[in-house]
């Protein structure tokens, strides 16, 4: 799915942590699953994970650099204020200061075939959220920028982009504890060459395993199909095949576009909805 005129999301207000000092670089690398060198430049923002010994997931955050060598950290789905103390916590020999300049900032997400004219103390970084080629523009709290007069995104039609995209949402498809690879994230948000962090171990065990017990799959129901978040899916034989988290509210040449998780165990299998309904893979 394209868009070429520029438009808005409404997204909630992030936590916006700021990592300072000489060794910020490299303290942030052993708290992010995703390797922090790749922002350095400042024009683009990189999902990762924040993840515990057990390489289980406690936040999703979006990552991008500044000039001045600083590194930015923003979380914005429930229990990100919680964010600050988790990484606090293992900044202990490093030369380096975590400030919260959420305050100081707001975001507006733009989608563009171009990023957004820089005005004032504001800057933009590259990042798909929707499948749609955007940008995060920053802008100091007492400034204006003219993103923020675009017209805004339908709600439906962005999560139908979402959906279709196959991107994981936070309280759908991705929450507090659960590991990252069933959602697909070590496609966007790990990097498994740039060193240890907390949670390494477990996840590159994953990774040479090849397999995780359920998988965040794309799903195809016909329209008439009467399906919601919550919903069970089964094999054809009846066993429980996993659930459903995301459901399209549009529908697309006959079919509705779903997202949900199928246990390994069912993989490969024919799968339905719990009144028979099928189900293809997407």
């Amino acid at each position: 799915m394209s868009d070429v005129t520029p438009r808005r999301l409404e997204l909630p207000a992030p936590v916006l942590l700021e990592v300072r000092g000489p060794d910020a670089r490299r303290y942030l690398n052993g708290q992010l699953t995703q390797d922090v060198r790749l922002v350095a430049d400042g024009t683009k923002a990189l999902y990762a994970c924040v993840t515990d010994a057990k390489g289980k997931l406690q936040f999703r955050v979006t990552l991008h650099g500044r000039p001045d060598g600083a590194l930015r950290v923003a979380c914005d789905h429930e229990g990100g204020e919680d964010l600050l103390a988790r990484l606090d916590r293992y900044l202990i020999s490093d030369d380096a200061e975590i400030v919260d300049i959420s305050a100081e900032w707001k975001r507006v997400h733009v989608t563009a075939p171009e990023a957004p004219a820089v005005e004032g103390g504001s800057h933009a970084v590259a990042i798909d959220r929707i499948g749609v080629l955007g940008w995060d523009v920053w802008i100091p709290a007492g400034e204006s920028h003219a993103a923020e007069a675009l017209p805004i995104w339908p709600a439906d039609e962005v999560e139908a982009a979402r959906i279709a995209a196959g991107i994981p949402a936070w309280g759908r498809e991705l929450e507090a504890g659960m590991l990252p690879p069933e959602a697909g994230l070590e496609r966007t948000d790990i990097s498994y060459s740039k060193g240890c962090y907390i949670g390494q171990e477990v996840i590159s065990r994953i990774k040479s395993a090849g397999k995780v017990n359920r998988r965040l799959t794309k799903l195809l129901v016909p329209e008439s199909a009467a399906c919601e978040a919550g919903a069970s899916l089964r094999t054809a034989e009846g066993a429980e095949a996993g659930v459903i988290t995301s459901v399209s509210p549009v529908v697309s040449d006959g079919r509705r576009v779903l997202l949900g998780y199928v246990k390994r165990s069912a993989e490969g299998q024919e799968l339905r909805l719990a009144d028979g309904e099928p189900v293809a893979c997407g």
